[in-house]
């Protein structure tokens, strides 16, 4: 492992490459490794030892290639199974809700509102790591229906489920949030549903935060890669290559097809 090795970032499956897609706006140069597990979709309502076992087994994987550090691109992953495996491994590992709540909380917000998968809200996990930093901030988390489903299906047969955001945001208003966190890497691909029925700056996009961190750190560990050469994607999947591509059209570009691994989970 060295400064040239590359990153690791796995998700359930393609809304972790909202992630990468910021990353890569700040950190061109660096090599990626992207593993989603697309068999296992949605990680929203698996157990909490389901989670657990998928990431150890995505950790090993991504050891195996090389990785100097790993990206946990999926709040219901950071939320469930990052502090079981953060001991683990000797590498850096980045948990996307433990790291974006420290930032977030220092801004000295009232109100937060959070909305996420039921995993992640079944974990307390957004309120818990604001309390972390600020004792007095309140926090209302609510459970999305369906939202992921929505994304991944890129408008396709949702006129049924897409109803559901109105009463979901309008229920979230009624606490007079200060800000409301899109918990999930899908939804702020719904943004222009969203908008409808709040002001756009109410919403915070834990991917461009989450983003600027991994770089500060990155660099204070001195694992930045500082050559002049734009870094390369593999992309690894669980199941379904050919859907993976499909759907990772809203969220980035790939430019090589994506490898099927399925004995890792």
């Amino acid at each position: 492992m060295n400064n040239t090795s590359p990153i690791g970032f796995f998700d359930s499956g393609v809304g972790g490459l909202s992630v990468l897609a910021r990353f890569r706006k700040l950190l061109p140069n660096e090599n990626v490794v992207y593993y989603g597990d697309t068999v296992h979709l949605p990680y929203g309502n698996k157990s909490k030892e389901e989670l657990i076992g998928y990431a150890k087994n995505i950790l090993d994987f991504m050891q195996t290639k090389g990785v100097k550090a790993v990206v946990i691109a999926c709040n219901t992953s950071s939320a469930q199974a990052y502090d079981t495996i953060k001991d683990i491994y000797q590498i850096p590992i980045y948990p996307i809700i433990q790291t974006c709540a420290k930032v977030i909380a220092v801004n000295n917000y009232k109100r937060i509102g959070v909305f996420a998968t039921e995993a992640t809200i079944k974990s307390g996990k957004y309120a818990n790591e604001l309390k972390k930093y600020n004792l007095n901030i309140q926090v209302k988390e609510m459970a999305s229906k369906n939202w992921v489903s929505i994304v991944e299906k890129r408008g396709k047969n949702i006129k049924d489920d897409i109803l559901h955001i109105k009463d979901e945001i309008e229920e979230m208003l009624e606490f007079n949030p200060d800000k409301i966190i899109l918990g999930c890497t899908h939804y702020p691909y719904l943004m222009n549903e969203f908008i409808k029925y709040a002001p756009r700056e109410l919403f915070i996009d834990p991917a461009e935060i989450f983003a600027k961190y991994v770089k500060h750190d990155l660099d204070t560990k001195n694992l930045l890669n500082k050559s002049n050469f734009l870094g390369e994607d593999e992309f690894y999947v669980s199941s379904n290559p050919k859907e993976f591509v499909e759907n990772a059209k809203i969220f980035y570009e790939i430019k090589n097809p994506p490898i099927l691994v399925k004995s890792i989970t």
